[in-house]
């Protein structure tokens, strides 16, 4: 919006040639962050009051952790202000007539709408374990699909007709198109060497990534603060990663495929990462309040999304390598109970408690030390999934 403003002022008088600095990402960039950040300070006492008032406080399931119990009432749904944060700063700062910004608010907003609903029925119907997974599913699964359609063809176009026109005929060819190299599966450290899906491998990559990262940042939101830092540590390397397959020089250079319109996921991810660092501000522990489902569901879909459109799927892997262990974990720990349960009669577990993160509390660590090495291991990582820019 304010990019739009500062175009038409532009064009009224030279006299407002200041407001050239609105054409540089960069600067939209920064202000996008420090928008979203001083937001959430701002708003951030409001909503907790509010959460309050309503009654919102997190329930604490009968078999967890026991040192959990305190924190039984504790404001949840908090994910509405990181949300708020992120629409409006993106809002405010983005160009409206980029097709990927559009997306990724879609699919944030669509996740973080799943989320609301099962925070709601844990809090207002009292049932600690909220909507059913099957429900849960198949709406996380809709709009995964959904995004992965529009994905397929837009990642090669700029007009959305023209996306439409390519839609229609895949469907009339009988489901056979050909993509473009770069809608491929980029491999990590190989320099211009990308594996061809095709348009169904695609979208079923894409629907797995983005459903998978939501559920990942869910599972691993159990701790005060630790879901949320390696959020804004992914995001803004993801931010890199956008501005790079966005610009045609920095592309080129350093043998990335060009996306034209994806350098304005930067805004994006300043966004989230200024939203996200204004609610750790209150879900520091001792936590104010929690996110919920609202926040991490969105959260997660919301990379997951951005990693399709930068075409980094496997580097968002790497760096999100605690979101990957925390749902491996629980899928490991459910697997292996049912197996042992089936077979000798009474279920085995291969962790203390799923997902990881208390597994590690059941083993003598603290709250806080299981955080802070979590955040250390996923600024690693980061920097592990950064180095892939160079070394290819």
């Amino acid at each position: 919006m304010l990019l739009s403003l500062a175009q038409w002022l532009q064009s009224l008088s030279p006299e407002f040639g200041v407001f050239r600095v609105f054409q540089y990402l960069t600067f939209r960039a920064v202000m996008a962050a420090l928008t979203a950040l001083l937001i959430g300070l701002l708003a951030g006492p409001a909503v907790i009051r509010r959460l309050r008032a309503l009654k919102i406080g997190q329930p604490i399931r009968g078999y967890g952790m026991e040192t959990h119990l305190a924190k039984s009432g504790t404001p949840t749904m908090g994910g509405v202000l990181i949300l708020l944060c992120i629409a409006t700063s993106t809002l405010l700062w983005a160009d409206w007539s980029n097709r990927f910004i559009w997306i990724v608010l879609v699919v944030t907003l669509g996740f973080g709408a799943i989320g609301w609903v099962d925070d709601w029925r844990k809090v207002v119907h009292k049932d600690p374990e909220g909507m059913r997974s099957r429900e849960k599913y198949f709406w996380q699964s809709l709009i995964g699909l959904l995004a992965a359609l529009y994905l397929v063809f837009s990642i090669s176009e700029s007009s959305n007709l023209r996306v439409l026109e390519l839609f229609y005929n895949w469907v009339r060819s009988g489901f056979d198109v050909n993509l473009p190299p770069k809608a491929g599966l980029l491999l990590p450290f190989i320099k211009e060497v990308s594996y061809p899906l095709g348009v169904l491998g695609f979208v079923l990559m894409t629907y797995l990534v983005i459903v998978g990262s939501s559920n990942a940042v869910n599972l691993t939101d159990g701790l005060d603060g630790l879901a949320i830092m390696p959020v804004v540590m992914v995001g803004s390397a993801l931010g890199v990663f956008a501005y790079v397959t966005g610009s045609a020089v920095f592309s080129k250079y350093l043998f990335f495929p060009h996306i034209p319109g994806a350098g304005e996921l930067l805004i994006f991810c300043s966004a989230m990462a200024g939203a996200g660092l204004a609610f750790l501000w209150f879900n520091t522990h001792p936590a104010q309040v929690f996110m919920g489902d609202v926040g991490a569901l969105a959260l997660g879909g919301a990379l997951g999304t951005i990693a399709v459109i930068v075409r980094q799927e496997i580097v968002l892997a790497i760096m999100g390598g605690i979101f990957v262990a925390e749902a491996l974990s629980v899928m490991l720990q459910v697997t292996w109970f049912k197996y042992t349960r089936k077979k000798y009669g009474e279920g085995r577990r291969l962790l203390k408690m799923a997902p990881l993160h208390h597994h590690f509390e059941k083993s003598g660590w603290k709250e806080t030390q299981v955080v802070v090495r979590f955040w250390i291991i996923t600024m690693l990582l980061c920097l592990v999934g950064l180095s892939t820019l160079k070394l290819r």
